[in-house]
Parts: structure tokens; C-alpha cells; sequence
């Protein structure tokens, strides 16, 4: 059996899996990823083997076809978020596919949140400026008391409420699978998107992307916004559309952004994004730590070997 592994925080740490390949007797083919490979690279690559573990790559039936004309049996989302995935299409070619779920909610809750201090307290603009000799004093914004939107309560968004809470924010959320907050998080107040994003001092992202939802952060909803609103994205980058929100930051409706992901990754070297002093711009990191990697590995691998009928 032959595994094509192809998620970048993975690939980090593939030492630390091996013997789990080499005792099933499957061997692994682990190409440098820097984000994602190119629909052409994985038609040819995903063909030649058994299984895939599949990162943020463009998983689309092209590829798929290609790999079921060749020994591909079957594949797992290594993470949450599955947009860049066809399920459809793996439904269609008969290829068993899944995801891993609840895997690093708090790790990516946790970026978010420190995200948000951030922004409030403005601690990156205190550090580049020390760097280069100054010792600015900017007068930034406490959190007890405001109020900050999660979009999505899923696993990342219930999280993120609970440490929002533990700051005594107010928090509203958005979400259309629920009517009443989640148990856990019962002090959040639940609303239909974009209601009430007007009291917001802060919006946060943390939900997975849709038809539905692509850039639900445009214009006309920003226009609802409070002057002044911070924005946070750790889910994914179509949520926002980023020439609008680029816009709103010049004329001073957004105050600063902390942005994990983005519509194009990496981010072009040409994005107005970098000339803002106040945003924050992340390398689509949030779930990256060892104990995260780990764990979601694991299944990741669990959920193959089932597919695949290796015994581990």
C-alpha cells in the first residue's frame, strides 16, 4: 500500500508517524508543500497511490477521476474545514471519504482570542516599534464590557465564546443551526446574520465556508457595522470580501484586522493588506501546534487504514 500525505503541519512533523506506516508495512510519499499542490501536480501524484491525506490542496473531481483511473481507494480531510474538497465527486467515483472534526478547536479559539487582545491593546504595533528604537505608548481598548460577533459555533466558535466570556465580553453569535446557544457557552446571545453586527466591537470568524456564506463580510454589511470595528479571521478567507474590507479599513470603518487566511494563499506580494499598520496577517496557522497535529494526525491515519483494511 502506498499513502500520499500532502497536509503542510503534518509533513512537519511526518517523523514522528513513520513507524506507524512502516509497522503496517504502507509506505508514505511526502512532497515539500509550502500551502497546496497544483491541480496538475496532484494528478499526477494522487494516482499513484492507495490512500491521501489531503491538506488545504484543491481536492476537485479532476483530481479525483485521475486518481480512480489509477490505485486511488480512498481519502481523509486532515482538519476541518472541507471546501476545498468534492465530496460529491468522491460520492460519485465510489472513493470513501471523511474529514476529522473537533480536532483543535481550542488551538485555533486560542488564536482567535489572542487575536483580539491584539488588536485591543495594539501590543504588535509596541513590539515593531521597539525594534526600530522607538517606546510608543498607544492607548488601546479594554475588553470587559465590549462586545464581540462569533461566526459559527461549531467546535472553534464555542471555544472562542468561552475565553471571550472568561473576559467578561458581552458575546453574540451567528449561526443557522442554532436558534438558543449551545450548552457550554449559555450566556452567548444568538442572532440572524448580519442582525446586530452593529453592536459589535469586534467580529470574529471562526465558521466553515459555503456557497452560502462566501463573502458574507462585504460592503452592504459592513455598512451595518459600528465605526470603528475590529475584525478577526481564523476560518477561512472568501468569508470576507477582501477588496471591501480593504476599503473599509482605508476610510477608517474598520479600525484594524487580524487575518489568518485570505482569498489567495499565501498572501500576493502586491495585497494593499500589507501597507496597513494596524492589521495583523497570519500564514493560515490557527490549529498549528504539536499536541493539535498530533491528534488529528492520528485519526487522520485511524480513518485511512479503516478505509484501506491496514491493520495498524
Amino acid at each position: 500500500m502506498k499513502i500520499l500525505v500532502t497536509c503542510p503541519p503534518m509533513l512537519r512533523m511526518i517523523d514522528e508517524f513513520r513507524p506507524i506506516f512502516a509497522k503496517a508495512g504502507v509506505e508514505i510519499t511526502t512532497p515539500k508543500v509550502v500551502q497546496v499542490l497544483t491541480v496538475e501536480e496532484l494528478k499526477v501524484l494522487v494516482p499513484q497511490h492507495d490512500g491521501w491525506i489531503i491538506g488545504d490542496d484543491p481536492a476537485t473531481r479532476e483530481v479525483f477521476e485521475a486518481g480512480k483511473q489509477g490505485q486511488l481507494k480512498a481519502a481523509v480531510k486532515w482538519g476541518i474545514g472541507v471546501d476545498n474538497v468534492d465530496f460529491a465527486a468522491c460520492k460519485d467515483l465510489g472513493i470513501p471519504i471523511i474529514n476529522t472534526p473537533n480536532m483543535f478547536g481550542g488551538e485555533v479559539a486560542d488564536v482567535a482570542m489572542s487575536y483580539v487582545l491584539a488588536l485591543a491593546r495594539e501590543t504588535f504595533l509596541i513590539d515593531r516599534s521597539i525594534r526600530e528604537g522607538g517606546w510608543p505608548k498607544p492607548r488601546g481598548i479594554s475588553t470587559s464590557g465590549r462586545t464581540i460577533g462569533v461566526i459559527g459555533m461549531g467546535d472553534i466558535g464555542r471555544n472562542t465564546a468561552k475565553r471571550a466570556l472568561a473576559h467578561d465580553m458581552n458575546v453574540i453569535a451567528w449561526d443557522p443551526g442554532f436558534d438558543t446557544a449551545p450548552a457550554g457557552v449559555e450566556p452567548v446571545q444568538m442572532a440572524a446574520w448580519p442582525e446586530r453586527i452593529g453592536e459589535c466591537d469586534f467580529i470574529v470568524f471562526t465558521c466553515s465556508l459555503n456557497d452560502k456564506n462566501r463573502h458574507m463580510l462585504n460592503a452592504d454589511t459592513l455598512a451595518k457595522a459600528k465605526d470603528g470595528v475590529r475584525v478577526v479571521n481564523v476560518a477561512r478567507g472568501p468569508l470576507i470580501k477582501e477588496v471591501d474590507l480593504i476599503e473599509s479599513i482605508r476610510s477608517g470603518k474598520v479600525y484594524s484586522a487580524a487575518l489568518d487566511v485570505f482569498e489567495v494563499e499565501p498572501l500576493p506580494m502586491d495585497s494593499p493588506l500589507r501597507g496597513f499598520e494596524r492589521c495583523i496577517l497570519g500564514s493560515h496557522n490557527g490549529s498549528n501546534t504539536s499536541d493539535g497535529v498530533v491528534r488529528a494526525s492520528h485519526r487522520a491515519i485511524d480513518l485511512l487504514f479503516g478505509f484501506l483494511g491496514i491493520k495498524a
